[in-house]
């Protein structure tokens, strides 16, 4: 079958052409997250090429953490709803290996103006309106993480602190349910810090004691960036681990 693509001319590899579709589905809501997927032979014959370009194409987004394809089942959208990709984005572990479900304590939600450092971030204009959210995670009683969650504000303008605390599941899973927002990517930066005072109140530490400041910046369709997320982690029993291919 002639490998014919009649959306725009493009001198990208068909099987990218046909990735780039594909994306422009996902980031219109077509099929959501943990949806089915056409299949293979479907989206072939709906874009007028070749299953292995179909198949390519999905290959590329499934590595991209954007599809997960089952056996015997067919392809879906990730979902951070998923047990096994929850914590995705998640690099704490414990130094000796175990289990490490957190739990959340929601301590303030509300909406503040943007300064001109996070509105750059998330391209915004300085003084639009931003949600922050302040989180503790603990782990075996011990809080260890510090999070300060900055968001815009008219993508998620029914995000309050009822909600949050009343949600069960990965604070990214709230996102995908209730707001269409999925994060497909982030970029980190870390350092090493102290705490202060209030930081101390939160995780219990001393005043100056080191902790780990991970800044995030999180992104869904589109390589829009979508939050702005601050983390302080107690690293004395814990350590920050990437997994680098």
């Amino acid at each position: 079958m002639p490998e014919v693509l009649t959306a725009s001319a493009s001198f990208s590899p068909l099987y990218q052409q046909i990735k780039a579709l594909i994306l422009a589905s996902l980031q219109a809501a077509e099929w959501l997250p943990g949806a089915l997927i056409p299949s293979e032979m479907e989206l072939a014959a709906r874009f007028s090429v070749s299953q292995g370009t179909v198949r390519k194409a999905i290959d590329e987004l499934a590595a991209q953490n954007l599809l997960v394809r089952r056996q015997g089942k067919g392809t879906f959208v990730a979902t951070h709803n998923e047990e096994d990709r929850q914590y995705r984005f998640l690099h704490l572990v414990p130094d000796e290996g175990q289990k490490f479900p957190l739990i959340s304590q929601f301590l303030a939600c509300k909406k503040i103006k943007a300064n001109t450092t996070d509105a750059h971030l998330l391209k915004l204009k300085a003084g639009d309106a931003l949600i922050k959210v302040n989180r503790v995670q603990s782990f075996a009683g011990k809080p260890i993480v510090f999070e300060e969650i900055l968001l815009p504000a008219t993508r998620f303008k029914e995000l309050d602190l009822t909600m949050l605390t009343e949600w069960s599941g990965p604070v990214y899973a709230l996102y995908e349910t209730r707001f269409a927002t999925h994060m497909v990517r982030a970029e980190e930066k870390i350092k090493a810090t102290a705490i202060d005072e209030s930081l101390s109140t939160y995780l219990h530490l001393p005043v100056g004691h080191p902790v780990l400041l991970v800044e995030r910046l999180a992104f869904t369709y589109g390589n829009k960036p979508v939050e702005i997320r601050r983390a302080r982690y107690d690293t004395t029993q814990q350590h920050y681990q990437n997994m680098l291919n």
